[in-house]
């Protein structure tokens, strides 16, 4: 069912009619990504109202606690048949969270301190809600299964005006069947739940090569990704095994002993927009002065059928529904670290993990830190030691100034906080501009940059006994004569939408076949010259052979295991990747989710050998 066929039926009064009917219908730029005449986007036009910065202490979210299996049993107990695999990997525990809309505060100013109203989590029955979601701490070998209820108001009944209340909970990116992965269209309404089996163990059950270690959760519900998420339904997920062990003191002389409890800290960075009264606002509408309305229509009928239209909402009151409607990306002006606005964190004299994840929409950044004044950039302390790419671990850390951090990648990385004197104030800052549509960077960077947060270091010299490994984890050899098909996909912008291959998402369509236990080689190319797509595909990741047509160096932060291609301009990337241990289907995606809801997605199936397509590879015997 298409947006459109939602406001027909009355189903879209969650989101602006005018945005959503806009989709099928609006008389969009076709000569590449230009505004129309008098397009403003809304974070320039009306920004957000001002606040204090590093004033409120960074949300630390809490770590889900399992619940008796019993607990489960109502209304009905889980069925392993609507599982694979499920009697070969059964749960060792089991959790529940229930999706609900609640006030949560961005910042202690006014009018935030009032609470927005957001979207997200509780952990186990009648607890508090938040988002950020519950951090899940898991373990190799230990299957859960994570029963998840929709307690959403029903459309029209809520107070977020710019989602839908039916979910899809996809685990980014997990080993896991399709029928837990939360695909698009595997979504649940309000009143409604799902059970999502995670059996917690390694592509192809290779123990050495394929552990993964930092992976999130957020919602997929098809044609609303992008605002749900931006809702609030986010949140981590961390594996951990015998050698990345939750535990510093680890006596395993194997063990990496990096950083833990509390010296370990996910990240996840937001851009979000504030209307006047510091509600979450998702609008592409233009900052135009009011035109009148031009007669009346029936309530519930397309806005875009009456060009004079003015939506009455408060939310909206100075934008013009119109054909004037971007789905280039979306942009907020203020930017938050687990949902709050530029918060602070106390630091000791010490290491800290920090896991950075990009939580979209669609704002890329570049990353590094300052201490104290503007021109702290050369510390020596100001370096991270980057363990992870897309949050598997790589060969080696990598000292590093900088790094890019695209929608949906994770970046684990140690910061040395001893090396600052007590009293220091370091800065978490980002230099990537963005062009003012959200569909890419500009090409410029930031001289000052965005600060995005704050590290306050005691006085306290803190006992440490983590450390950063010389070695991590050995990257899953390539065998280019395993591979049986290749495959070409181009991301490209025709006829006023986002694309692969040249056609829209269709539920109903399988785009590729994949023999189950067999590799490919894909080869991913942008069709544009200026826009930006970090491309994603589900359920196991891949190995990077080559950039526009350079191969990948051992040590280039590239050489990893990945489950996002950062496909610039004008940029073609080939990689190798496998399909195993289940069938079924799932998708690959722009994760600029502003793209992805505007059909940039293909679905691919698992199926049995022999029963694959593609164009087969001739190998020299």
């Amino acid at each position: 069912m298409k947006r459109r066929d939602l406001l027909k039926m009355g189903l879209a009064g969650t989101m602006s009619a005018a945005a959503t009917s806009v989709y099928s219908r609006a008389n969009f730029p076709q000569n590449g990504l230009v505004f129309p005449d008098g397009f403003t986007p809304s974070h320039v036009g009306r920004p957000s109202p001002p606040v204090t910065p590093f004033k409120d202490p960074l949300f630390r979210m809490p770590v889900a606690k399992p619940v008796p299996e019993e607990q489960l049993n109502h209304p009905l107990s889980p069925d392993p048949m609507a599982h694979q695999r499920y009697d070969e990997l059964h749960p060792q525990k089991y959790y529940i969270e229930h999706i609900k809309e609640f006030k949560w505060q961005y910042h202690s100013d006014p009018p935030y301190n009032q609470g927005s109203w957001s979207w997200g989590f509780t952990n186990g029955v009648g607890g508090q809600a938040t988002t950020p979601g519950p951090t899940y701490h898991a373990k190799y070998g230990e299957p859960i299964l994570l029963r998840r209820f929709n307690d959403l108001p029903h459309v029209g009944a809520g107070n977020v005006p710019f989602a839908l209340p039916s979910t899809s909970i996809h685990l980014h990116n997990a080993h896991t069947a399709s029928e837990s992965d939360g695909i698009p269209t595997n979504f649940f309404n309000p009143g409604e739940f799902w059970d999502y089996h995670y059996g917690n163990f390694p592509a192809g059950f290779d123990y050495q090569h394929e552990i993964m270690s930092t992976l999130w959760y957020h919602d997929h519900r098809l044609d609303f990704t992008a605002p749900n998420v931006y809702a609030g339904l986010s949140g981590f997920y961390l594996l951990f095994d015998d050698l990345d062990s939750n535990n510093e003191k680890d006596d395993n002389p194997n063990a990496f002993r990096l950083p833990s409890g509390e010296y370990d800290i996910p990240l996840i960075l937001h851009d979000v927009q504030f209307d006047q009264n510091g509600q979450v606002v998702f609008d592409f509408f233009t900052n135009r002065p009011p035109e009148p309305v031009i007669g009346d229509f029936p309530p519930g009928s397309d806005p875009i059928d009456n060009p004079g239209y003015q939506s009455e909402s408060p939310l909206h009151r100075n934008y013009k529904g119109s054909p004037n409607f971007t789905v280039f990306g979306m942009l907020g002006d203020r930017i938050t670290v687990n949902r709050t606005i530029q918060p602070h964190l106390k630091v000791e004299r010490r290491k800290y993990r920090f896991r950075i994840l990009n939580g979209g929409p669609s704002r890329l950044y570049r990353l590094s830190l300052r201490v104290n004044g503007r021109n702290g950039d050369n510390h020596p302390g100001c370096k991270f030691y980057v363990l992870t790419n897309d949050g598997n671990m790589l060969e080696y850390p990598l000292e590093k100034q900088s790094f890019d951090l695209w929608v949906a990648n994770r970046v684990d990385v140690v910061v040395d906080f001893s090396a600052f004197k007590p009293g220091d104030e370091v800065y978490l800052v980002n230099r990537l501009e963005m062009r003012e549509d959200g569909a890419g960077p500009s090409g410029r960077e930031l001289d000052e940059g965005d600060l995005i947060m704050r590290f306050d270091v005691g006085h306290r010299k803190a006992k440490d006994p983590s450390q950063i490994p010389d070695y991590m984890r050995p990257l899953p050899p390539i065998n280019l004569s395993e591979a049986r098909v290749k495959r070409n996909w181009v991301f490209d912008y025709d006829n006023g939408l986002w694309t692969v291959n040249g056609r829209l998402f269709n539920p109903n369509r399988i785009d590729a076949k994949i023999e189950k236990g067999s590799a490919e080689i894909w080869t991913i190319r942008n069709g544009g010259s200026s826009w930006a797509h970090p491309v994603h595909t589900h359920f196991e990741e891949f190995r990077i052979l080559e950039v526009n047509g350079k191969p990948v160096k051992p040590g280039d932060f590239l050489n990893s295991r990945k489950d996002i291609v950062e496909l610039g301009p004008n940029t073609e990337v080939t990689f190798f990747g496998r399909w195993r241990d289940f069938e079924g289907i799932h998708v690959m995606h722009c994760h600029n989710v502003v793209h992805e809801d505007h059909e940039m997605m293909i679905q691919w199936q698992i199926v049995p050998p022999g029963m694959g397509d593609g164009e087969e590879i001739e190998h020299d015997t």
